[in-house]
C-alpha cells in the first residue's frame, strides 16, 4: 500500500536523494553530464528546493510502503490559472519501478486535481525520455512539442502531453 505525505523543508534531504539517484538512470543516455549536473542544481539544489517549496508553486509530495521511501512527486494546481494540474515532477526510485508505483502516483495526482476542480493533468517529457511510452497508456496525449532553454546553452526537448478527467 503506497502512501504520500506533503513534503516539506525537512524533507528536502529526501527528495535530493531520490532526484540523485533517478536522474543519472533516466537521462544518462539522454542528456551529457555537463548537462546532468548544471540541471541537477539548477533543479535540487538546496536553495532551490528552499525556494520551490517555500513559494508553494508546487507541491512535493513524498511516496512511501511503509518505511521505504519510493518516490516524490511536484505538482501545481490552477497551472496557468486554468482548471489543470500540472505534473511537474515525478520520480521512482530504481527498485521500485515496474512494480505499480508509477500508476499508483498518477492515481493520487488524478484525485488530488479532481478535489481541486481540475478538469486535466499536464506534464512535459523528454522526447528521449522511456517514460513516454508509459505515460501514454495511462491516457496522456501528446499535444505539442516545446523547447525550453535552461540556461548554459541547454534545452529541455520535451513533449507537452495531456489527460483529459
Amino acid at each position: 500500500m503506497i502512501s504520500i505525505k506533503e513534503a516539506s523543508i525537512a524533507d528536502i534531504k529526501i527528495i535530493q536523494d531520490v532526484a540523485n539517484r533517478t536522474w543519472p538512470i533516466t537521462y544518462g543516455e539522454i542528456l551529457s553530464k555537463e548537462q546532468l549536473d548544471y540541471m541537477m542544481d539548477l533543479i535540487y539544489s538546496e536553495e532551490s528546493l528552499i525556494k520551490q517549496i517555500q513559494k508553494q508553486e508546487q507541491l512535493f509530495y513524498i511516496a512511501y510502503e511503509e518505511t521505504s521511501i519510493l518516490a516524490f512527486i511536484a505538482i501545481e494546481h490552477n497551472y496557468k490559472n486554468e482548471a489543470v494540474t500540472r505534473i511537474h515532477k515525478i520520480y521512482i526510485l530504481p527498485e521500485a519501478q515496474g512494480k505499480g508505483v508509477g500508476k499508483s502516483l498518477l492515481d493520487v495526482i488524478q484525485k488530488l486535481a479532481q478535489e481541486n476542480n481540475s478538469t486535466s493533468l499536464s506534464l512535459n517529457v523528454n522526447r528521449f525520455n522511456k517514460a513516454l511510452n508509459f505515460y501514454q497508456k495511462l491516457g496522456f496525449e501528446i499535444i505539442g512539442e516545446e523547447n525550453i532553454a535552461i540556461g548554459n546553452g541547454y534545452l529541455m526537448e520535451d513533449y507537452k502531453m495531456e489527460k483529459r478527467l
